[in-house]
């Protein structure tokens, strides 16, 4: 048996800590929707010669998500999404969620969560434990549709109640609102509240952009202890990409007061090589390459590959980013599980490293790592007794 191999069955086995992930959707969607959904870069329909199916992530539905669906590998599009219509939306809910094999779902719930199940529906769904994640600029943006007045004091408050009540990181969509080229410096309390008075009196019907209104939340999460999530990278087309690179954060990540939390570079792709010298650079950075895994598809392990270039071991996380079809909770778990198995794989059948290194390795990103900056307390799942040889 091949290193590929032997890591491979033992990695099936490997509960995973979900470290960013949303919820699935609660209600049937439209084929429309469902296509759409497997389109990163935009939240327009689709053109009508393009196909959600006709991508990386298009053919891993079919190749993976097919047979939890009973369904051959590869089924016909239509075939597949007949199905799925057949059985609904909680049935598929079901089967993908409790296949991806997660112990725990860390959950940002700040993004269209109407639209998707509650942090106690999906406990309950998966019997997983689920902690919260706070969106910074979510909350900015409603205490902000009831005035300005008290502004800094009432988003002090709304983190500290967060804390109170067991949310374990705070998340920032910078990277959509400003980028990251922007004035690191911890605003004043009295230039966010005039930030906060001029948003309520001007463009305050957008998304919130205020750099400063951003950069006090960030400050607020780090003064509460949160471990501070950054989205990097690609996503929807409302960010300019070039200005998500992650050596743009290093004015931040030089700030002492900074440096005494976690800081999580989500998704990363184009720029997980940046990211992994910044993990290297930084004793609190760490990293994930979520999200890419999915739309890269048959391409993930080229990913997962330079996610583990540069980085520390102790600083490579797992995540799906999964938001809506739950296709993408589980194809998150199992292109992951592809991809590592593979590539590990063949560094041990190489010699460049061990299988019991290999499986420690994996062993760290799919829970040790997140368990600890985290401080997670649910009950640390039994993992699979490591292989001896191959």
């Amino acid at each position: 048996m091949t290193a590929v191999d032997a890591l491979r069955e033992w990695v099936e086995g490997l509960p995973l800590v979900d470290h960013h992930v949303h919820g699935p959707f609660r209600a049937s969607a439209s084929r429309a929707r469902f296509e759409n959904a497997l389109n990163e870069g935009s939240t327009d329909p689709l053109p009508d010669f393009v196909s959600g199916f006709d991508s990386q992530l298009g053919f891993a539905v079919r190749r993976w998500c097919a047979p939890l669906l009973d369904l051959e590998p590869h089924v016909a599009p239509d075939a597949y999404w007949a199905r799925r219509a057949e059985l609904g939306e909680p049935e598929v809910d079901r089967r993908f969620l409790t296949a991806a094999g997660v112990s725990d779902w860390v959950v940002d719930t700040g993004f269209g969560a109407e639209d998707v199940l509650s942090l106690e529906e999906l406990r309950s769904l998966t019997g997983a434990a689920v902690h919260e994640v706070v969106r910074l600029e979510a909350i900015a943006a409603r205490l902000l549709t009831d005035g300005a007045d008290g502004y800094v004091e009432r988003f002090r408050r709304e983190i500290a109640d967060a804390v109170q009540r067991g949310a374990v990181a705070a998340k920032s969509v910078l990277a959509y609102r400003t980028g990251f080229d922007v004035d690191w410096r911890r605003p004043s309390d009295a230039d966010v509240q005039r930030a906060a008075e001029a948003w309520t009196t001007g463009a305050g019907d957008g998304p919130l952009a205020d750099p400063r209104l951003i950069v006090f939340g960030i400050f607020t999460a780090v003064d509460a202890g949160l471990p501070v999530q950054l989205h990097v990278g690609f996503g929807d087309r409302d960010l300019d990409l070039h200005r998500v690179n992650p050596t743009l954060l290093l004015p931040l990540l030089r700030t002492p007061e900074v440096a005494r939390v976690p800081v999580l570079l989500l998704h990363c792709y184009p720029y997980e090589r940046e990211a992994g010298y910044l993990a290297q650079a930084f004793g609190n950075v760490y990293l994930d390459v979520g999200l890419a895994l999915n739309y890269a598809g048959a391409r993930a392990p080229a990913l997962v590959a330079r996610s583990y270039e540069m980085a520390p071991f102790a600083k490579v996380l797992y995540s799906s980013d999964a938001w809506g079809p739950a296709e993408l909770h589980y194809l998150g778990a199992r292109l992951w599980r592809n991809a590592v198995a593979r590539v590990l794989g063949e560094w041990v059948d190489d010699g460049d490293w061990s299988l019991d290194d290999a499986c420690r390795v994996l062993e760290l990103a799919a829970q040790t790592n997140p368990r600890r900056l985290y401080r997670l307390d649910s009950a640390v799942p039994d993992l699979p007794a490591r292989p001896t040889h191959h």
